[in-house]
């Protein structure tokens, strides 16, 4: 019988040789392998170990980018070897792991007991601190689930609607074009953007949720596009997210970032600077579309 806990140990014992010994990730199986022989010899949980440590090692700068954010004064070199690996871990369960076989719930409680096995005195306090923060921001999956027993899932088109808005916000000044983005704790510069109120149109929504998450006043100019994607929370379920983002002028004053969860900055970036900054797939459309408008108008000087 195939004993999680276990395997989950032996795969943190070889991400603490890699790590701590600079091994190659290609050469990290036969670390496996050595310590699959000595410590479950019989390798029934084999491909469970060989999937998680994969995982995490593809997922390594993503994972190293979401423990600094969530843990903003403990830089990933200076947190103990056993303690970001043991993150690193818990954070590819918690995240990128099928949660009808490992809920989140279980990611978070078997980090905090290998920090409790494997780590220094404090070592569970702050696993549970950095993992019990990244829950929340992921909207506290599996919160409201009593046993073992799944929800129904619901079809995309009987899913509730939440209707949301934001805007690619420029400026111009000193002859440049300038965006202001918003960056997340997950590493990725983004659009400002918010749900909608009772009876607000879309418009005054998007100027509304500017001017309260990043303080600026907008004028929408145009019609950039729409991106809907699916959600998960506990008091609403799956659900669909609609976004509609507009092109919206601003003076070119400081950003005040609303504080909340979610967003760690905002700044404003020349246009020829957005080159090298890391979007979400869908939003990167919608930003080239707002620059390939700019740009024609004959805006931006080289």
């Amino acid at each position: 019988m195939a004993n999680r806990h276990l395997s989950r140990s032996i795969v943190l014992q070889s991400l603490f040789e890699w790590d701590l010994n600079n091994i190659d990730k290609k050469e990290t199986v036969e670390v496996l392998n050595r310590n699959m022989e000595e410590f479950a010899p019989n390798k029934t949980d084999s491909p469970f170990m060989e999937k998680l440590l994969d995982g995490i090692l593809q997922k390594q700068s993503e994972l190293d980018l979401v423990i600094e954010k969530a843990a903003p004064e403990w830089p990933i070199d200076r947190i103990s070897p056993v303690d970001r690996n043991i993150l690193r871990l818990g954070l590819y369960e918690l995240l990128f792991s099928d949660r009808g076989e490992v809920p989140a719930k279980v990611a978070i409680n078997e980090a905090i007991e290998l920090a409790k096995q494997f780590g220094g005195e404090n070592s569970s306090r702050f696993v549970n601190g950095v993992l019990g923060a990244v829950y929340k921001e992921i909207g506290e999956p599996g919160k409201d689930e009593v046993g073992k027993k799944k929800k129904k899932d619901i079809p995309f088109d009987q899913m509730p609607v939440i209707r949301l808005a934001g805007a690619v916000v420029y400026a111009e000044h000193e002859g440049e074009i300038y965006l202001a983005l918003v960056h997340d704790i997950f590493g990725h510069w983004t659009l400002s953007k918010g749900k909608l109120e009772d009876k607000e149109s879309v418009e005054e929504g998007a100027q509304r949720e500017i001017k309260e998450e990043i303080g600026l006043d907008i004028t929408i100019e145009q019609e950039l596009g729409h991106n809907e994607y699916v959600a998960s929370k506990p008091d609403v379920g799956k659900h669909r997210k609609q976004v509609t983002y507009f092109l919206g002028r601003s003076d070119y004053t400081d950003i005040t970032l609303e504080q909340k969860g979610g967003l760690d900055d905002a700044k404003w970036f020349k246009v020829a600077e957005i080159l090298d900054l890391n979007f979400y797939e869908d939003i990167l459309p919608i930003v080239t579309k707002a620059v390939t408008v700019l740009v024609s108008r004959g805006g931006q000087k080289a």
